[in-house]
Parts: C-alpha cells; sequence; structure tokens
C-alpha cells in the first residue's frame, strides 16, 4: 500500500477500498470511491493539502505526496486529469515552472467578464463585493462571459479598483450572431449582443455566400487576444436584417439560451404517459371534491397554480395547489439536465422558451380545467390577522373546476351586473371567500412594511406583419395582487418547511442595500427634508415610511425611483438572509416549478422531507445548491436580457418610422454625459445628449440625480417634464438620440430643495422651424459666445 502523507494537521490519503474508508481523512472519499474503480483524491482535498504545505507543486511532487506514482499509470492520468480540470475551473493556477498553486495564495482573483456597451468591461468576483474594473485594453483579450483569473492593479481614475487579466480559463462564446459587413476584399461580422464590441473577421473563404447586412451564426476559430481580435467563419445565414421575427432569433443566438429539444430527451418523454394514470395517483390525497381554480392572464397556456379559500371558527384555510413537475422529471434524467441547462422559461413577446417541452408544461402539468391533475399541496391555516399559524404539505390529484382570468375576476369583484357571475356561478362564492382573505393579507403586508414600488408594466400590440402596431400599459388589478398574496404565503410556508426540516436549498434572497447605496440615498433624501430612519440598519418598514411621508407631493415619483435602484437584486443562495424588500425572513420558490428550475429543486426537498426521510439520503449538498444557485442566477439575469434586447430593438424600429415627432417625456435617469427621457404613451426611452441641454457646462451630481449649468443655473432631475424630438434611431446599437425642445417645469421648487431657483435657459435649441409661436418669422440673433471674426493684418497673424 506503501506510505501516506503526512501533513501538518496529519492529513491522510491512500488507496481507498471500502475497508479503509473510514480512516481517509478526505471527506469526499466515499463519493470518489463510488464514482471511479480507482479513486483518487478530491478536489477539495487537494486544495485543503496545498493549502498546508504553503507552496506550488508540480505534478510529480504534489503526486508522491499523495501516494500516487508513475508506475500506476492509470490513477497518475486521472489526477493530471484533475489537475487540469481545476485550472479550467479557476480552482488552481499554474506558474511559469509548471507548480500548481492557490489562486488566493498569489493574489490573483477568479472571476467573470461583463463587458459594456462602450468597450470597457468589469470583472464580478464571489470574493468581492464590487465588481473591478477592466479597461477597454483588457477586454481586447477576452469577450463577455469569459472566466478568467485577473489581478487587481490598483485604481483608475475614478477611484474603482482595477484589474489585468492574467488567463483565461474558460471562453464563454464559441459562436455569435450578428450583421456581416463586407468591403472589398474584407468581411467582419458585428455581434447583436451589445456587450461584445470586437467585431469578428471573416477570411474571404468563410463567407458561405452572405451578402451585406445579413444576419449570421459565425463560429470563432481563434479567440480574441493581446495581439488580434476574434476570427471566425460564418456557418449559417439566418435571413435579412428586418425580418420579422428576426430580433427574437438574434437575441436567442446572442445570450445563448437553449432552444432545441436533444433527441435524447424526445426519447425520454415518449415514455411518459399522455395522461395521469391510476398508477400516477397512488399514495395520494384526493382534491378532486375541492372547488380549486386557476387564475392567470388571458393568454397563459402553462397554469401552474389553483387556490382555494375557506372561512373557519378560528380563522382561514388556504390551499395553494401546485403542478407537481417532479414527478415527471427525475434527478439525473435527460428533463433534468435540459430544465437546468436553461434555468427558466424565456418570455419574448409574440414567442415562449419554455424551460419544459409543452407536452409537460402545457399539457401534464398545466392544471387545465376538468381534468386530473398531480399536485404539491401547500395547505395553511391563517389566522384572522394574517398571519401564518400552521402548514403542512402533501402530494395530491386535484381537478381544477375553473379557468378565469385576472380580469374576469376583478369583473365578478367589483360589477354587480358582471355576465361572468352567470358563466361561473359555482365559483362566485369561493371567488368572494379569496377577496376577503386577500384584504387580510393585504392589511399584514402594510403592517409588515413590505415594500411596493409602482412599476408601469406594457404591452406591445402587433399588426400582421409583427411589427409593434401600438404599445400600452398594463393595470394590474385586484385579481392580480389576490393571486399575488396567496403564492407569496406559499413561498414563505416552504421556506419555514424546509429550515426546520434543516434541508440544502435555494433560498430567494433579497438583501439589503450595500452601505455605499445607503449612504447617497440618506443624502439624496436630505435635500427634501427626510431621514430613513433605522440607523447603518434600515429595514423595509423604515423604507416603507419615507414613502408613505411622500406619498401624493409632487415629487413622490422621484423619491421612489431613487429608493428602488439603491436595492440589490434578488437572487437564488443555499444561505438564508431573508428577503429585505418583502420584509420575511424566510422565502423560497414554490409556485412554479413550470418555468424556474429552482421551484423543481424545492419540490424534490418538500417530497424528501415529507417521506420523513431526514437530511441522509437526500439528492443534493449544500455545495451543490450554491452551484445551481449560481446557474439559476445568471439564468435569471440571461433571460432578462435577451428579452430586454428584442423589446428594445422593436420599440427603435416602431420610433425609427417617427423622426422628427414630438413628444412629452419624463427624465427617467441622469448621467455624466446626458439623461434618458420615457416618452408618455410610447413608455420607450432614448436619450437627450448633454450637448442638447443648451449653452451652457452642466455638472452631473450623483447624489441628487440631476445635472446644474454653471452658467445658468438650469437644472435638469430625474423625474422633470420635458419636451423632446426623435433625432436618430441607430437600430444596430438599440439607440435613440432624442433633440430637448423645452423643459417643462424648470427647476420646481421642492420642499427641502437647496437647489438655487433660477431662470429659464433662453439658450435652448428649439424646434425645427422659421416661425415663433405667433406665425411670425424669427428673428436671427447671435448667441452670447458669439465673437465676430476679423481679418488678420501683418505678422502678426502668423505668430
Amino acid at each position: 500500500m506503501g506510505n501516506y502523507f503526512t501533513g501538518p494537521q496529519n492529513l491522510r490519503w491512500y488507496r481507498v477500498t471500502k475497508e479503509n474508508i473510514a480512516s481517509v481523512d478526505d471527506p469526499f472519499a466515499q463519493r470518489e470511491a463510488e464514482k471511479y474503480d480507482n479513486p483518487i483524491p478530491s478536489r477539495e482535498f487537494i486544495l485543503e493539502h496545498l493549502e498546508q504545505v504553503n507552496k506550488p507543486m508540480r505534478l510529480e511532487q504534489l503526486a508522491d505526496s499523495l501516494d500516487i506514482f508513475p508506475e500506476d499509470e492509470e490513477r497518475f492520468e486521472a489526477l493530471s486529469r484533475r489537475l487540469k480540470a481545476m485550472l479550467r475551473d479557476g480552482q488552481l493556477i499554474k506558474n511559469r515552472r509548471g507548480a500548481f498553486g492557490l489562486i488566493q495564495k498569489m493574489d490573483l482573483i477568479k472571476g467573470k467578464v461583463i463587458g459594456h456597451p462602450d468597450g470597457f468591461g468589469f470583472l464580478s468576483t464571489d470574493s468581492m463585493d464590487d465588481d473591478l474594473f477592466l479597461s477597454a485594453q483588457e477586454m481586447h483579450k477576452v469577450l463577455h462571459g469569459d472566466e478568467v483569473i485577473a489581478s487587481v492593479i490598483g485604481e483608475d481614475r475614478r477611484g474603482r479598483k482595477e484589474a489585468t487579466i492574467i488567463e483565461v480559463t474558460h471562453h464563454n462564446s464559441t459562436q455569435l450572431v450578428g450583421r456581416v459587413h463586407i468591403e472589398e476584399n474584407m468581411a467582419w461580422v458585428h455581434p447583436n449582443n451589445n456587450r461584445i464590441t470586437q467585431d469578428v473577421f471573416v477570411p474571404a473563404d468563410g463567407l458561405l455566400g452572405a451578402q451585406e447586412g445579413q444576419i449570421v451564426l459565425v463560429d470563432i476559430l481563434m479567440q480574441p487576444s493581446r495581439r488580434h481580435g476574434p476570427i471566425g467563419k460564418i456557418v449559417e445565414i439566418m435571413g435579412d436584417y428586418m425580418a420579422p421575427g428576426m430580433e427574437i432569433d438574434t437575441a436567442i443566438h446572442a445570450f445563448g439560451i437553449p432552444n432545441e429539444w436533444p433527441e435524447s430527451l424526445l426519447a425520454e418523454l415518449d415514455q411518459i404517459p399522455n395522461q395521469v394514470t391510476e398508477a400516477d395517483m397512488e399514495g395520494r390525497k384526493d382534491l378532486r371534491h375541492l372547488p380549486l381554480m386557476t387564475i392567470d392572464g388571458a393568454d397563459s397556456k402553462d397554469f401552474d397554480d389553483a387556490v382555494f379559500a375557506k372561512r373557519r371558527k378560528n380563522g382561514w384555510r388556504l390551499v395553494v395547489a401546485i403542478a407537481d413537475v417532479s414527478h415527471y422529471v427525475k434527478p439525473g434524467s435527460e428533463l433534468d439536465k435540459e430544465a437546468y441547462k436553461r434555468g427558466n422559461s424565456v418570455y419574448f413577446p409574440q414567442r415562449v422558451i419554455p424551460m419544459l417541452p409543452e407536452k409537460l408544461s402545457n399539457e401534464l402539468c398545466s392544471l387545465n380545467p376538468q381534468v386530473d391533475r398531480l399536485c404539491m399541496v401547500c395547505d395553511m391555516n391563517i389566522s384572522d390577522d394574517g398571519q401564518l399559524e400552521r402548514s403542512q404539505f402533501y402530494q395530491a390529484v386535484m381537478n381544477s373546476k375553473a379557468r378565469l382570468t385576472y380580469n374576469q375576476v376583478h369583473d365578478i369583484l367589483t360589477n354587480e351586473q358582471s355576465e361572468h357571475k352567470q358563466t361561473f356561478a359555482p365559483m362566485v362564492e369561493h371567488i368572494e371567500s379569496l377577496n376577503e382573505l386577500y384584504k387580510i393579507l393585504l392589511k399584514s403586508r402594510s403592517e409588515r412594511g413590505a415594500l411596493e414600488f409602482d412599476t408601469v408594466e406594457t404591452q406591445m400590440i402587433f399588426d400582421a406583419d409583427r411589427k409593434i402596431d401600438k404599445i400600452i400599459p398594463v393595470v394590474r388589478n385586484e385579481a392580480h395582487k389576490l393571486i399575488e398574496e396567496c403564492m407569496l404565503m406559499a413561498n414563505v410556508a416552504t421556506a419555514r418547511f424546509l429550515k426546520w426540516h434543516k434541508l440544502p436549498i435555494l433560498y430567494r434572497v433579497h438583501e439589503k442595500p450595500k452601505e455605499e447605496k445607503l449612504k447617497k440615498l440618506k443624502g439624496f433624501l436630505a435635500d427634501f427634508g427626510l431621514q430613513l430612519g433605522g440607523g447603518d440598519e434600515p429595514t423595509a418598514q423604515d423604507f416603507d415610511a419615507v414613502m408613505s411621508q411622500v406619498e401624493g407631493k409632487s415629487y413622490s415619483h422621484l423619491v421612489k425611483t431613487v429608493m428602488l435602484r439603491s436595492m440589490n437584486q434578488a437572487v437564488y443562495q443555499p444561505e438564508n438572509k431573508g428577503h429585505f424588500g418583502l420584509n420575511y425572513e424566510h422565502y423560497a420558490h414554490f409556485t412554479s416549478p413550470i418555468r424556474r428550475y429552482p421551484d423543481l429543486l424545492i419540490h424534490r426537498a418538500i417530497r424528501h422531507a415529507w417521506l420523513k426521510q431526514g437530511t441522509e439520503g437526500f439528492a443534493y449538498t449544500e455545495s451543490q445548491m450554491e452551484v445551481f444557485g449560481r446557474h439559476c442566477s445568471d439564468s435569471e439575469r440571461r433571460a432578462d436580457e435577451a428579452t430586454r434586447d428584442a423589446v428594445t430593438f422593436l420599440k427603435c424600429e416602431f420610433l425609427s418610422h417617427r423622426l422628427g415627432e414630438q413628444y412629452q417625456a419624463v427624465i427617467s435617469s441622469v448621467t455624466s454625459f446626458g439623461m434618458f427621457v420615457e416618452l408618455d404613451d410610447l413608455y420607450i426611452e432614448g436619450l437627450v445628449h448633454i450637448t442638447e441641454l443648451g449653452e451652457d457646462y452642466f455638472h452631473f451630481d450623483p447624489v441628487r440625480h440631476c445635472l446644474k449649468g454653471e452658467r445658468t443655473g438650469l437644472v435638469y432631475r430625474l423625474g422633470d417634464r420635458v419636451e423632446v424630438q426623435v433625432a436618430q434611431v441607430v437600430l444596430d446599437t438599440r439607440k435613440i438620440d432624442l433633440r430637448l425642445i423645452r423643459h417643462l417645469n424648470p427647476n420646481p421648487v421642492l420642499e427641502g430643495d437647496s437647489v438655487d431657483k433660477v431662470e429659464a435657459n433662453n439658450d435652448l435649441p428649439q424646434a425645427d422651424s422659421d416661425e415663433d409661436g405667433e406665425g411670425k418669422p424669427k428673428k436671427k440673433r447671435r448667441s452670447r459666445n458669439y465673437r465676430k471674426k476679423r481679418k488678420p493684418r501683418g505678422p502678426k497673424a502668423e505668430s
């Protein structure tokens, strides 16, 4: 058996057998023994070993210290492959002498590159709260999404920590979608993803017959480096630039959203019956008598939640039944692998890329009316003051008694003469019970201090050519909020239940705002005579108190917008840190396993706990959940970026036919280079560049979210109203440039406002017209900065 390694803490690793596994210090020795006939040390053990020897080690040194010798070719090669994989995954780094070392010991950082449309980028790391800045020069080496090893080299001129890239451990992009450009004997593809600013050079023999301006798919043959940009060849001509639906196809490819089902998955899907069978129902509680109903949007096709509420002697019973996707999608199956890969369904205008095939998402797992369906049930007791008292989870079979829409339910509750009361007569009593419970839950929400920001959602109405005809706001009525409160209560019950069972799961975590953002927010609020309570640890109730103070004030929208932007983004992670915005101590996603992979994982945990198996034998570990959480958070952001890209292109195209038209708008964001404004009625954002603001030097105040003129004192701040003209639309970069016509409420006097009140700026550019407001020709006048040009005199002019 040979000698085994004895380190500073007597770590031991040698050839593992069933007999000696208990004496091996590798905590994952059992896992390695189950996976391999001739196991080698786990990644975790190798990292701990290098930590203790406290020096980089070459392959031969490391193998010898782990009792793995070159004569044992199979295990020696396995160790070599493992070390290469650890290099690839950024767990180790190899120095110039060929020795493997720990990244943190070499003052290096592993991270993911985030590109910016302006050419520079950032490095997102798990070990640091703030992203590291990457200059445009550094970004020449990589593409957005690449995983790298980097070193901090100091700070840039804005005080941001700056990094240089040492090594690329994983290239994210092997294919790109973009628009091909051909000029003489040269061709290049400009990527559709605006986070990738490098064009892909295409040699003449790699054009595949593509024509100027077409959308193509290009394979990257050579990744970028310091010396050259990416080089590739065209493998598919996707179509013409302005073809209907092309914006969605390009977004799918540009952001790497999986959209084709593997053959192995389709074969597995064929083995699943088309209907719920008697065998499927065995061991389940029968809820088919219960008047459960689904309430969704009018265009919804997958119904994953049904509800029922009933008044009791002391409180309420609320039943939330969720489609039992985990019954059909088993861990490690082809369906499971693809669902994890996708992470979530992606909702584009007029098109959905589902997480699960339609046989499951729209049929077997959809709680369609009047058919038997398998479900996972959260059965709750709620007090008269809206508090969750008890809950139980069980597997059941149900039969939805009605499929209602939000508008139908709202009409039933608010209109005595509603025709829907006749159509859904058996359900009216149950709808009213749900509404009564909703009012109790809403009061509890208000007392809890949960945050609710008024954001406007929009819907695009398309014409026959799949182009935008008009954009309308989506009004959230009481039926939307009713279902939302039921789902929130089920999610809280789920998190509490699994927390008690001590299973590793993914919580939906929304952390409190970061210290720097809090400091800026407090400075901003002080201008309005407002104070955020809670000191250094404000709660959601403290934020809610401020929003209550500004309700009905002229600057209410401004304050709420700035407060919303101070918030962190919610993520999935196994460490429970609560949900700040909703003011919940425990919160997890349980209610949408058809379209979110974290919910599917939660269902598996519930089943495991329900079968009273304890923590032993659960399919997942804490470390696996960490990986799942990062992936699902990333796939959620990927879906958001892809849909935003497609929607932005459609809006740009819509506005490109309206050049010269004038609109009233509200300033939605202020930056150092200008201000973004949202056009009334269209809900489309465009940029008013700082050079459009008049003949003055304007300075950006990031705390007060405004631009202020140095000479005139004129102030443009977030929330102000302006009138603008559409000047230019660039479809390739999704940019809308607007010309400022006038400030509709210049320098309003706000409570606590310390900005100097000044007269309106007469130097603002005017609309393109040769007449004034009375129809008279305008007088040509010189600007204040005009200087009369003189002819040069004598040799002095040449000096």
